[in-house]
């Protein structure tokens, strides 16, 4: 199966300037045998992004959103994913929608409280978290 995982981050929540703190979201994907194999390559990989790139700086918590199974991929229509509709400025909520169709829009409402997501008004669970400084390993 091919598994794609979302998640949001925050990085650098130690600064004093807000505009030194920094918060996003990426996906992994990989093809694995079930679920949790998956999972714990998405775990692994981050904690490489974090001590071999500057993407997961000082104190850093990372959320892990939506976890996306897929068999096969469509061969005569393309899939769209991961739709994204923001209003206003970055702060406000935005709406997401995960292979919308025709049949569904399959549309989420995210939006940040006190430094947490929320997904559809519900805390999201903290996936990892690092703090301090940036620690690189050598390369072999």
């Amino acid at each position: 199966m091919i598994y794609f995982g979302e998640f949001f981050y925050l990085t650098s929540q130690e600064e004093v300037e807000e505009g030194e703190r920094r918060h996003g979201e990426f996906n992994l994907v990989i093809d694995a045998d079930d679920p949790q194999i998956a999972i714990t390559a998405f775990k692994q990989r981050i904690v490489e992004f974090r001590q071999k790139s500057e993407f997961f700086t000082g104190d850093c918590k990372i959320f892990f959103i939506r976890l996306l199974e897929f068999e096969n991929f469509p061969h005569t229509k393309a899939l769209m994913l991961n739709y994204k509709s923001t209003a206003g400025d970055p702060l406000m909520p935005f709406i997401g929608c995960t292979i919308p169709s025709d049949q569904t829009d399959a549309c989420r409402i995210f939006n940040w409280k006190e430094n947490q997501p929320e997904v559809d008004g519900q805390n999201e669970t903290l996936f990892l978290e690092f703090k301090g400084p940036i620690r690189k390993l050598d390369s072999p």
